[in-house]
């Protein structure tokens, strides 16, 4: 597991919470969102010990913990990998519709890049952008603005064969996705998983909140017309300044 997964690999030492359950947290939410999908493997013990700074004794418990919710299943020499399937069924809309709404709000709010990196590629980011181990991605992080508020951070992966235009600038200026159009993509299609959270000590830092508020997390791949996976966003918004609206029609009508 790299640090630039879906999120940050971190824990509070500061905190009374221990380090394993910590651990736990951020594998659950990750695995409850869908970031890391039914049968996908989890880290090692030895990468989750060296990815979260922790001994290998941390990592094993935070992994029986996992075992023990029944979210993932371990098996000697075949390792751990997540049996959780979730329950909620698909809604399907528009692709055109939210296309236009996401780029509105990109241009609607004032964004702050945090980070702009290429990196070898690791689960699950491998698994939601069809990628090779180690094939480069951009990776980008940044904090969204609302009338002097930060809004949601967002943690954004393009296959780096198609981030030639996205430097700082151009982030700065322009919605990732008018960016991608641009550079000749044709938006097909995406998958969205929407889920609650609570804020950790660093989210907390960024949005302005206090540790442990409810946070609304939103994992999206976004798909060309050929159905190539060609950007995955992991956001995390306040939802004191943040709403999703749908517009549910009966298919009868």
């Amino acid at each position: 597991m790299s640090k630039h997964s879906d999120e940050v690999a971190a824990v509070d030492r500061l905190q009374a919470v221990p380090l394993y359950h910590q651990i736990f947290l951020q594998l659950r939410e990750e695995i409850i969102s869908g970031s890391r999908a039914f049968g996908s493997r989890l880290p090692t013990e030895e990468e989750l010990s060296e990815s979260f700074g922790v001994s290998r004794i941390t990592a094993r418990r935070a992994l029986a913990e996992l075992a023990g919710t029944n979210l993932v299943e371990r098996k000697r020499r075949v390792g751990t990998h997540v049996t959780y399937q979730s329950p909620v069924r698909p809604i399907k809309g528009s692709i055109e519709q939210a296309l236009e709404s996401l780029i509105t709000y990109g241009r609607e709010t004032r964004v702050r890049i945090l980070e702009l990196e290429t990196i070898p590629a690791r689960a699950p980011i491998t698994e939601a952008l069809g990628l090779a181990h180690d094939e480069p991605v951009l990776r980008v992080s940044r904090v969204r603005w609302l009338d002097n508020q930060p809004i949601s951070h967002l943690v954004s992966y393009v296959p780096a064969d198609l981030a030639g235009a996205m430097d700082r600038a151009a982030l700065e200026t322009t919605p990732m996705l008018s960016l991608l159009e641009q550079a000749g993509v044709h938006i097909g299609a995406a998958t969205q998983t929407i889920t609650a959270s609570l804020a950790d000590a660093g989210l907390a830092t960024l949005l302005e909140v206090d540790i442990g508020s409810p946070i609304l997390r939103v994992s999206r791949t976004v798909m060309d017309t050929a159905q190539r996976p060609v950007q995955h966003v992991l956001a995390q918004f306040r939802p004191d300044l943040y709403q999703i609206k749908l517009d549910l029609n009966s298919a009868r009508a």
